[in-house]
């Protein structure tokens, strides 16, 4: 019978607490303070430049393209392009290239590293785009809301990376999370018949309850990524569809 996990549960985001059931780590049991973790984000330029877009005399609202219904449709429509590339049937045909990055993977984990960084590549392209060009359409409505809008781009500017580079780790708790899964499904090597067994657990077939689990986690991952990428553009469209 395996052992009930004795680790503390983790608090926060939905996203954090599966990633931290992926991971094999101990992380802390209380999530840090974040005014704390932001102090760590700013540096002295950034600080100064997101005081100046706060204090500073409210802009003026500048001339163009308004926001209205057929924009609100076509944000629905492109993260629910993202939602089907997330969706869509993974190609499990070995890579035509040779990636670098690919050395030590297990080849059996491959195919869905490849459909998880596709499904990142767009999800970062995407909301890149679209969050622009809603800030550029809330700095037109009035000059709170392009005051907003300058605060958007600064926040952006300053975390974005950061998040880029934490995000950027997904991949690699998915390959984990498949091998611990892949493990625990194989047949058991100590075979009281005296049966050769292979002692490479990378020999187990591909197959089983066990995938199935783990498709549907990465599944999961990659929804809750796609959350987390969206909470800006969804604050931006709040602003944008109040009068």
């Amino acid at each position: 019978m395996a052992k009930a996990s004795t680790r503390a549960p983790v608090l926060g985001p939905a996203f954090i607490r599966l990633l931290a059931r992926f991971s094999a780590a101990d992380l802390p049991r209380t999530p840090p303070v974040l005014t704390e973790r932001l102090a760590q984000w700013f540096d002295w330029n950034r600080a100064i430049t997101l005081s100046r877009a706060l204090d500073n005399r409210l802009p003026g609202a500048e001339a163009g393209a308004g926001f209205d219904d057929a924009q609100d449709a076509e944000c629905a429509r492109l993260r629910q392009a993202l939602l089907d590339t997330i969706e869509a049937d993974i190609d499990l045909s070995a890579p035509r290239r040779k990636d670098a990055s690919a050395a030590g993977i297990d080849p059996g984990y491959l195919p869905y590293r490849q459909h998880c960084l596709a499904a990142q590549r767009a999800m970062q392209a995407t909301t890149g785009l679209l969050r622009g060009r809603l800030r550029d359409m809330l700095a037109l409505q009035s000059p709170t809301k392009a005051r907003l809008a300058e605060v958007d781009a600064v926040m952006e500017a300053t975390l974005s990376p950061r998040e880029q580079a934490l995000l950027a780790v997904v991949p690699g708790l998915l390959g984990l999370h498949y091998q611990r899964l892949r493990d625990a499904g194989a047949p058991n090597t100590n075979d009281p018949t005296g049966a050769d067994t292979p002692d490479d657990t990378s020999a187990a077939p591909a197959t089983g309850p066990w995938l199935a689990r783990f498709r549907q986690d990465m599944r999961i991952a990659l929804l809750a990524e796609l959350d987390v990428r969206f909470h800006p553009i969804d604050g931006l469209l709040a602003a944008l569809r109040t009068r």
